[in-house]
């Protein structure tokens, strides 16, 4: 990009969610920028992502996935202005690709998109992302599943769920499937509501105090982004992690 009219806008379908006036006051080269990432074939990869800007940021990340290769990214994104994480996926013969994300705010806008292209046989992806909002804040997930023709065998997978804590929240999904191969297993689903007030109540009626209750039930509901940690410890910490920054929300 070389001027300030190739800046994406909330025009773009890339980029309807986002936060229009963060976009313009970024410089050009900031949306040149990406980190590539390259794995061997066989080599197994987990990357931990805790993102708690309170500017506009964006991290934009290019992975390719050699042959039976597995990447994996765990991320929790607490930005309280506008803050962007883009992941390019491409995955080779037998490959796999696991993200879990976390979407936590009570201001401004967090954002996940991620493109992961199955572009050889036999690979497979799979996707969580859960996203609590309240305040005036909103959280968004795009995600785009590309299945390239000839690429059988695929098994793609992508989950958005988001619970709104208060009135003025907002979440925001743009699930996307593209396939050329006919011997596919590929889903999506995308739900965003309140927190389970009956849920909640059956739990008070058998002697948790709400506050307990409620604490337990967005407890669940965002463990689920890392139940496919490898390392249990790990996702312990990083659950807790996420909850420290629901604050009194929580």
């Amino acid at each position: 990009m070389s001027d300030a009219t190739t800046l994406p806008t909330t025009r773009d379908e890339d980029w309807r969610y986002a936060d229009g006036d963060a976009l313009a006051a970024f410089a050009p080269q900031a949306f040149d920028v990406w980190k590539d990432v390259t794995l061997a074939p066989g080599e197994a990869r987990t990357k931990v992502l805790v993102l708690d800007g309170t500017s506009p940021e964006l991290h934009r990340v290019r992975l390719t996935v050699g042959e039976g290769a597995r990447a994996a990214i765990f991320a929790i994104n607490t930005g309280t202005d506008y803050l962007r994480l883009e992941v390019e996926v491409h995955l080779a013969k037998g490959a796999h690709f696991e993200f879990g994300g976390v979407l936590l705010g009570g201001s401004g806008t967090q954002e996940f998109v991620t493109r992961v292209l199955h572009a050889e046989p036999e690979a497979s992806s799979n996707q969580t992302v859960r996203s609590v909002q309240w305040g005036r804040s909103i959280g968004n997930f795009l995600g785009r599943i590309e299945v390239a023709q000839g690429a059988q065998k695929t098994d793609a997978a992508q989950n958005f769920k988001a619970m709104l804590l208060e009135a003025g929240a907002t979440a925001n999904a743009k699930p996307e499937l593209e396939i050329f191969a006919d011997d596919v297993k590929c889903a999506h689903g995308a739900a965003i509501g309140a927190l389970d007030e009956t849920a909640a109540f059956y739990m008070a009626a058998r002697g948790l105090p709400p506050e307990t209750a409620r604490k337990l039930l967005i407890r669940a509901f965002v463990a689920d982004a890392f139940a496919a940690m490898d390392d249990a410890e790990q996702a312990a910490a990083l659950l807790d992690t996420a909850l420290g920054a629901l604050g009194d929300a929580g």
